[in-house]
């Protein structure tokens, strides 16, 4: 099975530098949904066996961006288990003032997961953030899936899936996260072993136009 991750389109939010972890939420920038639309061309020929979204409208909005463009669409599944890392007390924070209070702590996020202290914030633990993905997607080893659409958030899915690719905590986030409406492709037999097939990926905005 090929497993499509898609992070989220960029939001208000994004663009003022905020925390929206599981709770908080924006709506998305016009200009991300002209990169939504672009992507879902890119993807138009893909039948998707199932799409699923994390139930947070940012995801949702761009979950149906993408499948308004697909020549077989299918409906979109939504689910809390796909929502953003819960980061507690940071969400709807300014990223620069909670790095300029902890700035180590928002170092280890970005860079070392193994010594970020999720309990200073009431945030979940990297484990069980990654845990929901991980079993989510062994929810579904008995569906008869060639390809699925995965829509959701860049901490969480950065987390998750390099988990998923078998790197230790402190190396999950070494090569960066991923950045808003990027696509990222896994392939899986088993559901134990995964292969990455593209990571971090928006080059269809040089291969697609809109035609208006």
């Amino acid at each position: 099975m090929k497993i499509y991750f898609v992070r989220h389109g960029k939001t208000e939010w994004n663009l003022e530098g905020r925390f929206q972890g599981a709770q908080g939420d924006s709506p998305l920038l016009i200009e991300a949904k002209e990169e939504l639309t672009r992507l879902g061309i890119f993807l138009c020929d893909i039948q998707f066996d199932a799409a699923f979204s994390s139930d947070l409208k940012r995801a949702i909005d761009s979950a149906m961006v993408i499948m308004a463009q697909n020549k077989q669409p299918v409906s979109i599944i939504t689910t809390p288990t796909l929502r953003e890392w819960h980061l507690g007390r940071l969400e709807g924070q300014k990223i620069s003032i909670i790095s300029a209070i902890y700035p180590q702590e928002m170092i280890a996020f970005k860079r070392n997961l193994a010594a970020f202290h999720s309990g200073y914030f009431g945030a979940e633990t990297p484990h069980d953030t990654t845990r929901r993905i991980q079993c989510f997607l062994q929810s579904l080893a008995n569906k008869d899936y060639q390809n699925i659409l995965i829509v959701g958030h860049g901490a969480n899915l950065t987390a998750s899936i390099r988990t998923l690719l078998g790197y230790d905590i402190g190396e999950i986030r070494q090569n960066g996260g991923l950045d808003n409406a990027s696509l990222t492709i896994l392939e899986t037999t088993d559901f134990k072993h995964y292969d990455c097939l593209t990571w971090n990926d928006k080059t269809y905005l040089e291969a697609t136009e809109i035609i208006t």
